[in-house]
């Protein structure tokens, strides 16, 4: 560490995000499938996307201008010492910032953070799925859309500090082998897709059905790792809960299962991914789980070894080891993060803040601190090191 306390080696936060351009979807999107896919209404004076012919109030201003302060809801995350209603948190509004849209002025405020480069993810590409996944061929045409604005307003590589990863959804298993050869083609460092059991022509299939290895081997064979970060998954509440990502939090101060509806995905996605062999059919497949938080990770792992144990000959290892080597792990910045080295060891913890989120670290650098009894090299690794592990291709 330096006399200031920050670290003598570069940070790579590996979880950031941008804010949609208003046209973000559209652009490059045909004018003619706009009623069938993604469209702007107004309603009370207020813009939202109609997706799949439904308005959409996954978020409550899509347009994000004004938008929300980076990590407005720290102190909830943190424990709500003051004991606040979560709602009063977000009353905070500002102008929407050009490091929000622009890699340049991004690149400017990586400088003012202390930080060497960072992962770039959607905002509102990760809830859009779900609502057109009724329409398998709709949610191609989407993300198709979306990927070129993408390339076109960010790079997929801007410097080798901006590294935006482009959206692949299972939907079409052809669509997806095709989408990530573009972006291979055209620089990405990483792909991202959500947590869950796509639904196709055919209806829903596990991820890792052989259906989709035209994905997973292009994947596996170009070298190139697969974020899955959290995302509107479509988890069921089961009827103890109003289903639908705008209901995480309607209820104000009444709390609700669905805050645990992206450990739930990713839980069950990373359990699946071991019971079904994935990483002995690509040996050479990495996969990273981002904003997805850790809580969950003990359990997995009890679980494995004991499906493990009722289950010898299954696996030609030890299955938790298979998923040390294989997965890196991005726990929230509110996770005990020690915990999570116990689990799959320092070489696979990711440091990421979710700037400029509400459920963000306000300051990403502030992460620092939480890994002090962590060694000078651990950090270096949690810090730095892993993520670009991470991002660079290893193609066989």
């Amino acid at each position: 560490m330096g006399d200031d306390g920050a670290p003598d080696h570069p940070v790579f936060d590996a979880d950031n995000h941008y804010y949609e351009a208003v046209d973000a979807f559209t652009r490059h999107l045909d004018p003619a499938l706009g009623a069938r896919v993604i469209q702007w209404c107004e309603v009370d004076g207020r813009r939202y996307h109609v997706i799949g012919g439904k308005v959409s109030h996954a978020v409550t201003n899509p347009t994000f201008d004004p938008v929300a302060f980076p990590g407005a809801m720290h102190d909830y995350f943190r424990g709500n010492p003051d004991r606040r209603n979560p709602l009063e948190f977000l009353a905070g509004r500002e102008p929407i910032r050009a490091a929000y849209r622009e890699p340049e002025a991004r690149t400017a405020t990586l400088d003012e953070q202390g930080l060497a480069g960072c992962l770039l993810f959607p905002t509102l590409g990760m809830i859009y799925e779900e609502p057109l996944a009724h329409d398998p061929e709709a949610v191609c045409h989407l993300f198709r859309a979306f990927n070129r604005w993408l390339v076109e307003d960010w790079t997929l590589d801007y410097g080798d500090r901006i590294c935006a990863a482009p959206y692949i959804t299972l939907a079409d298993p052809n669509w997806a082998a095709q989408e990530l050869a573009w972006a291979l083609d055209n620089g990405a460092r990483t792909v991202v897709m959500r947590p869950a059991a796509p639904t196709t022509t055919q209806g829903r299939r596990s991820p890792f059905d052989p259906l989709f290895d035209p994905f997973w081997t292009l994947a596996n064979d170009a070298g190139i790792a697969v974020v899955v970060h959290a995302a509107d998954s479509g988890v069921s509440s089961n009827g103890y809960a109003v289903d639908g990502f705008a209901a995480t939090f309607s209820g104000g101060w009444k709390p609700s299962i669905k805050t645990f509806a992206i450990e739930q995905a990713i839980r069950d996605y990373l359990i699946t991914l071991i019971f079904d062999n994935h990483f002995e059919r690509f040996p050479n497949l990495r996969i990273a789980s981002v904003e997805n938080g850790a809580q969950y990770l003990p359990d997995l792992i009890r679980k494995l070894r004991s499906t493990a144990d009722k289950m010898p000959g299954y696996w030609k290892e030890d299955p938790v080891e298979t998923l040390r080597r294989h997965v890196w792990i991005n726990p929230f910045w509110e996770d005990d993060v020690y915990e999570v080295a116990e689990c799959v060891g320092p070489t696979r913890v990711i440091f990421g803040s979710d700037w400029p989120h509400i459920e963000a670290l306000p300051e990403p650098m502030a992460y620092v601190k939480e890994l002090k009894d962590f060694d000078a090299a651990d950090q270096r690794l949690i810090l730095n090191d892993n993520v670009r592990e991470l991002i660079t291709l290893r193609p066989t």
